[in-house]
């Protein structure tokens, strides 16, 4: 619910004196007060970021992002991390919600690993998460087109098949398909999971040294696809992917660009096939036809995800609120 804010915009003392010269500095000039504020209620895993960050990173003018929570009243949208409130809710905003002030749920879990929390329903008021179907959607990456034509050179191969993976639960459906892909073919696994620490200047360098990278999403969800597709494209990186269908892969990428495992009837027909291709480098080069055209956007920025719910604000002022958001996600 909205309700009739009260007449001073702060609702208590600020913490210092230096908060109360930030907030006046923030509004001395007119174009100060043109500005859409952004409070982060909560920040992402506790990671924070600069005021100005949307203009000075991602070109994302006529922002101010804040983590102060003095400026409540005077904030055009409060982003609250799904994952960072508590089940009780008992680190939520407790004061009256001014009219013009829009709630916005981020969380880039799957339904799977996100907690249904008691309360939430119709608290918010906008949706910033990986779906399609979101008010703010904000993918892991994106394909867009290239400035220039050319043929895309993959770097230098000596594995067939790699793994990084850092959580391997033993009921998950790709902790089963792997188990049974690897009685056919050689698959390279690292990480935490494996006891084969990977440093994060080798992470990239290890992925590169693949032909195929096993793109296996931790659980199954509509448009739940992450870095694990995006980073092995942009490395030169075939992905075998393990997560929603084929035909949702192919909203957001190219349908020659990935292997997906629900095309072969088992985990040994795909190995198969892998090393088929091992040995055909014109029919593995056909997975890369595609970069002649276009190129990867990879995006891992909570800063990034903040700066566009203040680009939707800035774009979006009519009233919106969000009622269902339980079975919007978890069905």
């Amino acid at each position: 619910m909205y309700f009739k804010p009260s007449t001073s915009w702060l609702n208590g003392p600020l913490e210092s004196s230096d908060s109360t010269n930030h907030i006046k500095h923030v509004f001395t000039t007119k174009r100060d007060k043109n500005l859409t504020i952004v409070l982060v209620w909560l920040w992402p895993f506790g990671q924070t970021y600069e005021a100005n960050i949307c203009s000075s990173t991602f070109n994302i003018e006529g922002c101010f992002i804040t983590g102060d929570k003095n400026f409540y009243n005077k904030s055009d949208g409060i982003v609250i991390h799904h994952r960072d409130i508590d089940g009780d809710l008992s680190n939520l905003p407790k004061s009256q919600r001014p009219p013009f002030q829009k709630w916005i749920w981020m969380n880039l879990e799957s339904p799977s690993h996100s907690a249904q929390l008691a309360g939430i329903n119709n608290l918010f008021n906008l949706t910033l998460n990986y779906r399609q179907d979101s008010d703010i959607q904000v993918p892991s990456g994106s394909i867009v087109a290239a400035e220039t034509v050319e043929n895309f050179v993959p770097p230098s191969k000596n594995k067939v098949v790699c793994w990084i993976v850092s959580n391997l639960n033993p009921a998950h459906a790709r902790s089963k398909y792997y188990n049974e892909l690897q009685k056919h073919i050689e698959v390279h696994a690292y990480g935490r999971a494996f006891g084969k620490y990977i440093a994060d200047n080798d992470y990239i360098p290890t992925m590169a040294s693949c032909k195929f990278y096993l793109s296996f999403e931790n659980s199954i969800h509509k448009d739940y696809i992450t870095e694990k597709l995006y980073i092995p494209l942009s490395v030169g990186t075939v992905p075998g992917v393990l997560s929603t269908s084929r035909q949702n892969y192919e909203n957001f990428l190219q349908g020659d660009a990935f292997i997906h495992v629900d095309d072969f009837n088992s985990a040994k027909e795909l190995a198969e096939y892998l090393l088929l291709l091992d040995k055909n480098d014109e029919l593995y080069l056909g997975y890369f036809k595609w970069r002649q055209h276009f190129k990867i956007n990879v995006v891992n920025s909570w800063a990034q995800h903040t700066c566009q719910a203040c680009d939707y604000l800035n774009r979006h002022k009519e009233y919106r609120a969000f009622n269902n958001l339980n079975k919007w996600y978890w069905g």
